[in-house]
Order: structure tokens, then sequence, then C-alpha cells
């Protein structure tokens, strides 16, 4: 057995195994509150960040980390079963976790998208009715609120929204803006915000992307030219398929499927607090690690590569100036793949908490009704890495470094984080 699957077999046993060493009352307590309610404020929060006119979407990961964080802390402060990821004082006795979540993720949202006030407190209102009134719910909302605050104060001065500029002139292998749009870089910042878990933006830095005259830029270029071209002749029908079902909104695709795991395996509030922590806090850390490496690398993408190849000094290229790629080019460099890296950070975080199984089901918000069965997170990992390139929007290189980065940060939170108490 490798040690990967020993570590995975090990994460799985302890999530099954809680039950029964964390005590018959405090397992009566678990039981007691509203499990749902986790997955109930992480659709609240990726429908409050998606309709936030002062966001983009590689932003929404950082939020959503934000937000899982307060829930988390506010749930393991009052159920001791995992190591919480900030200690915030003595948690009250006998306080509604039911009512700490929500109201952790209420003000974590507020505090953020204060443009979804109403409808943040209806969300509110409605988790709350849940809970019995009396002394437990009114200690369980202050307690989340105070955990929330508390997170907040510590991340002010992350970097967020810093001015933080894209200045690498263009030149060969260098990005620039890319038609139709031509926009600048999104959230240049991103990629110097102060991550969550990991320990600086640097920790897991990716391998320099290939020289333009290597034999790996030559076959990367061959391949996203052939591929990835809207009128591509030799990408398959079904091909063609997999790369639209991975065009859409990470965001939406990876949390609708989080909601389905925490129902589908019943999980308590407690190890449902956790999965959506794990995964939303390792993804939102991969993605400012990602960003950290577009900012540094500033490698350029396909579209100008095959339109710029005269001048990329390598004779085994040729220019096409007329290529366009199979969906328009996000405006961000290459290297490394964000889409990628927040897939397999998230799969992977998941992995680690309920076992290498996954059994999971993704929606695609660029092909609506489709869905997609998975059965491990290596087979998913694989198609996305696949369908960037068929998209024509990434060399391969890219996606692998990118499938390699949100993998190690994983495996290194899992180590570090959201560990169960014996």
């Amino acid at each position: 057995m490798s040690t990967v699957r020993r570590r995975l077999g090990v994460a799985a046993t302890a999530v099954a195994l809680v039950p029964v060493y964390a005590g018959t009352a405090q397992a009566a307590s678990v039981r007691a509150e509203t499990a749902s309610v986790i997955a109930d404020w992480n659709a609240v929060a990726v429908t409050t960040l998606s309709g936030d006119a002062t966001k983009v979407v590689p932003e929404s990961f950082l939020y959503l980390g934000f937000v899982h964080a307060a829930i988390y802390d506010a749930v393991v402060g009052l159920h001791p079963r995992y190591e919480p990821y900030r200690r915030h004082g003595q948690a009250p006795r006998g306080a509604s976790a039911t009512a700490a979540a929500a109201a952790a993720g209420h003000k974590i949202l507020e505090t953020y998208s204060p443009y979804a006030q109403s409808a943040l407190d209806t969300a509110l209102a409605t988790s709350l009715a849940t809970v019995p009134d009396g002394a437990a719910k009114r200690t369980g909302i202050a307690y989340g609120e105070r955990v929330a605050r508390d997170l907040i104060a510590q991340r002010a001065d992350d970097g967020r929204n810093a001015s933080v500029q894209y200045t690498p002139a263009p030149a060969p292998g260098v990005w620039r803006p890319t038609p139709p749009a031509n926009l600048p870089m999104a959230v240049p910042w991103l990629g110097r915000v102060t991550p969550l878990l990991a320990r600086s933006a640097a920790q897991f830095t990716p391998p320099a992307p290939p020289t333009l005259t290597s034999r790996r830029y030559t076959r990367d270029f061959a391949e996203a030219k052939a591929m990835g071209s809207a009128t591509s002749t030799v990408r398959t029908a079904a091909q063609t398929a997999t790369a639209r079902f991975f065009a859409g909104n990470a965001v939406v695709q990876i949390n609708a499927a989080l909601r389905d795991q925490a129902t589908t395996r019943n999980l308590d509030i407690v190890d449902s607090a956790r999965m959506f922590a794990a995964t939303a806090m390792t993804t939102a850390d991969v993605a400012i690690l990602t960003w950290r490496s577009k900012l540094d690398r500033a490698y350029w993408r396909p579209i100008t590569a095959i339109h710029e190849a005269a001048a990329d000094g390598n004779p085994a290229t040729s220019p096409d100036p007329a290529w366009t790629p199979l969906i328009a080019t996000p405006n961000y460099p290459d290297y490394v793949g964000g889409y990628n890296s927040v897939v397999a950070a998230s799969t992977r975080a998941l992995e680690y908490v309920v076992g290498p199984r996954l059994d999971l089901d993704l929606i695609s918000t660029a092909v609506p009704g489709e869905v997609r069965h998975y059965r491990s997170g290596a087979a998913l990992r694989a198609d996305v890495v696949d369908a960037r390139v068929w998209l024509g929007i990434h060399f391969r290189t890219a996606d692998t470094a990118a499938r390699t980065l949100g993998v190690e940060l994983a495996d290194w939170t899992a180590r570090h984080y959201f560990r169960a108490v014996h």
C-alpha cells in the first residue's frame, strides 16, 4: 500500500470512528444539530459572491475560504471533534452550533458583500428558525459572530485589493492582453495575499515553464494549435463535449458537488463543517499560489503564442494570425492554470476527508443540465487537464503543473490542519 493510500485510509478511518470515541452524550448533542446549515450557508455564500459586482470569479474562492473558516471554528469550538483553525477563547457551554454556524457565515458575508444585506438577513432568519428560542440559541449566535469578527480582524491587512500591478513588457513568451476583449490582468493583487493555511504564497512554487525552444514547448504548442482551435478538425466530438463541460464557473461547479457530498454521505454538522472548510480553505490558498505563479512567470497564452510564433526563435513552430481558441481566453497569464489548480486542491482535500472513493456528481454551468459522475479524484483531475487544453486556452504543461500544485498543497494541508482530536 502506498504512502498516499495509507494517509487516505487514516483520514477516512478517523471520520468513521469519531462517533464512537466522542461519547454518547456528545454524539447525541451533535445529532440534535441541523447538519444542513453548513451546506445551506455554502449555497448562500456562492450565490452572494457570484452576484457581487465588485468581485470577479477568482476572488470568490478566497471569500469562500473565509466563510467556511468561520463556520468550522464556530462548530468545532462547541463540538471539539477536530482541531480548530484558530482559537477564539472559551466557547459557551450548551450553545447551539447550528445558530453559531449560521451567525458566523452571515457575519463574514455581510462584511465582505454588504450589497446583499437583505438577502443575508433573510437567510439567517431561515436558519435560526430551526433552533428553539432560548439561551442555547442566543449564546450560539453570539459565539458565531465572535468567531467571525476574530477572523475578519486577522485578515484586515492580508494584501487584498492592494495596489499590485502587472508590469512585464510584451516580448516572446510574455503574457499580454488577449483578444477579443484585450483586458488587463485580473486581480493581480491575489498573488500577493497572505494564505489562510500555507506558510506563504511562495511555499509551493511550480517549476519554471518550458523555454520557447524546448521540445516540451514545441509539443505543447502543436497540441494547443491543433486540438484547441475553434475550427479544429482533429478534436473529436467527445473531446469537445468534455472541453465545454469544464468551460464554466468552477466556483459553482465545485461547491454544488460538495453540497451533494454532504447530503449523500449523511454528514453530521461537525463533519460537514470540516469537509467544507478543508476544501474551501485549501482551494482559497491554491488560488493565491496560482496567481503568484501567474504574476511572477507572466507566461503567454496559446492565442498569443500562435499569433506571434514567428518571433519565438523556435523553427518548429509556425504562426497563424487568424487562429482562435474554442472559447475566449481569460484575462490572466497561462502558467499555472487556475481551473486545474482549484479542482485538484478541492478534490484532493475531499479525498482526505471522506476517503479515496469520491463518487462525485458534477454539474456544468457551461452546459446546463449535463451531469458527469466521477468515482475518483484522479479521473476528474485528468479530464480537467485535457479539457482546458482542448478549449485552446492553456498549454498542457500549465495544466499539469497546476494539478501538481493543487495536490501537493492539499497533501500538506491535511498533515497540518483539520486533524481529529483524540
